[in-house]
């Protein structure tokens, strides 16, 4: 009797598996449209394409990066038909650069995208459209990134520093010697710190670098192991000639080379002035942040004395522009260190009426004693995970307004169907365009009660 194999066995449900599309290999494709992402879509043999750097209507030759399924991810290495709508990139690592990955469109289709994203997703996923569409709140196309991260790495064989930004689908260092997005004080810092950094003794002891603009230019030096004095020497060097501050960062917190050393951004709408440090969250778009801090007011539409709940206040950047506005306001933030900022920057600016609160905000707020009096207005700015939890929970903090400030459509509209199902109606929307020259969208919308 012939012996069993123990080994499953599966019979073909019909037709053949097709063989998978080969990395590196080179295929000529029709663009049909956008996805959200920005990226070109194509479809060949039943399969659908996504192409990095292909724009609706045109005929391009694409290399494969990977390959699923039906899916194909792509990069655009040749155009053969360009659309009308192409335009040609400022920055010659545009194409490589994991940054931007929307420079060759104008800014106007970028902004198209990003409305359409933002309706697809309240429609798809929420089943709501606003009863108004906010125009999109711009600024500069190029030079308006106040902050930025470059990788760094030592190259073992050539014995070269790689200095730059991460290679779009890939972990891969394209090196940099300009960066067009970066405001223009950071611009004009980059060549002297690229030199400074090359001409180090022991590179292999960086582990990235850090630049800062607001009322100071900072440089931040994150170190894997002790630098050689002669490297300290180097960057102190650097950093004084070119009038910048110096930051190091090894195992612990970030610390400043100078410790009087003070750094923070303006909000000149509302004379104010809030401290930060290497490692807080701030939104990298000074202009952009400016307007879209002057609308979510405008839609809270406060009151004198109203009690106003800001959740996940970071610094402060909307408590205190509330407070200066007459507003009594409430900071809840889960970070500790961020919740002392924003007090010490309430201090700072003498406003007596806002007052902060450590809370884990993906929990009940029901024991919390801040929170028992209710709020005329809520808003909220979340991470991209969003807040369901407290969303949740809107119709016990008794909220007639609600603004959220979102950097992910998707669980804002996951979190806008929990709103609309406790009877709140979604009254107006709109883009941020925060990062130019991306396919990331920023959203504000505001909800309102009955």
């Amino acid at each position: 009797m012939a012996k069993r194999s123990g080994a499953l066995r599966f019979q073909p449900s019909g037709g053949e598996r097709k063989p998978q599309v080969p990395i590196g290999k080179k295929q000529r494709l029709n663009i049909q449209r956008l996805a959200n992402d920005g990226r070109g879509i194509a479809f060949v043999e039943g399969r659908t394409w996504f192409v990095e750097g292909a724009l609706p209507g045109e005929e391009v030759e694409a290399r494969v990066l990977s390959a699923r399924s039906q899916i194909v991810e792509a990069r655009c290495e040749r155009v053969l038909q360009a659309s009308a709508q192409r335009q040609v990139e400022p920055c010659p690592h545009a194409r490589l650069c994991g940054g931007c990955n929307l420079q060759h469109a104008p800014i106007a289709d970028q902004l198209a995208l990003k409305q359409h994203a933002l309706s697809e997703q309240l429609s798809r996923l929420a089943d709501l459209q606003p009863e108004s569409w906010a125009e999109p709140l711009v600024g500069p196309a190029f030079g308006y990134r106040r902050r930025a991260r470059l990788a760094v790495r030592w190259d073992v064989k050539s014995k070269q520093l790689d200095i730059g930004f991460r290679a779009s689908s890939s972990q891969e260092i394209v090196s940099i010697e300009q960066c067009p997005v970066l405001v223009q004080p950071l611009q004009s810092l980059l060549p002297a710190l690229l030199t400074a950094l090359r001409d180090l003794s022991k590179p292999q002891a960086i582990g990235h670098i850090e630049l800062f603009s607001g009322t100071a230019e900072a440089v931040l030096v994150r170190h894997t192991a002790a630098l050689p004095e002669v490297d300290v020497a180097r960057l102190r060097s650097f950093a004084s000639a070119n009038r910048t501050q110096l930051w190091w960062q090894g195992e612990g917190e970030p610390q400043a080379d100078d410790p009087a050393a003070t750094l923070g951004y303006r909000l000149e709408a509302w004379d104010l002035e809030l401290a930060w440090r290497p490692g807080d969250f701030v939104q990298v778009n000074a202009p952009v942040n400016d307007a879209m801090v002057a609308q979510a007011l405008a839609w809270l539409a406060a009151g004198k004395d109203e009690r106003v709940l800001d959740l996940f206040c970071g610094l402060g950047n909307f408590s205190l522009p509330l407070a200066r506005s007459g507003a009594q306001v409430t900071g809840a933030e889960g970070v500790e260190a961020m919740v002392a900022r924003a007090q010490e920057n309430a201090r700072h600016n003498s406003l007596e009426y806002a007052h902060f609160y450590r809370a884990d905000l993906s929990k009940p707020l029901a024991d919390a004693p801040w929170a028992g009096k209710g709020f005329a207005a809520v808003l909220l700015d979340p991470p991209r995970d969003g807040a369901l939890e407290i969303v949740r929970q809107m119709s016990m903090l008794k909220a007639q307004r609600v603004v959220y400030v979102s950097c992910n459509p998707a669980t804002l509209a996951r979190d806008a169907r929990e709103l609309a199902s406790q009877g709140y109606r979604l009254k107006r929307a709109g883009v941020l365009d925060m990062f130019p020259q991306t396919a990331h969208v920023e959203a504000m919308a505001l909800f309102e009660r009955g």
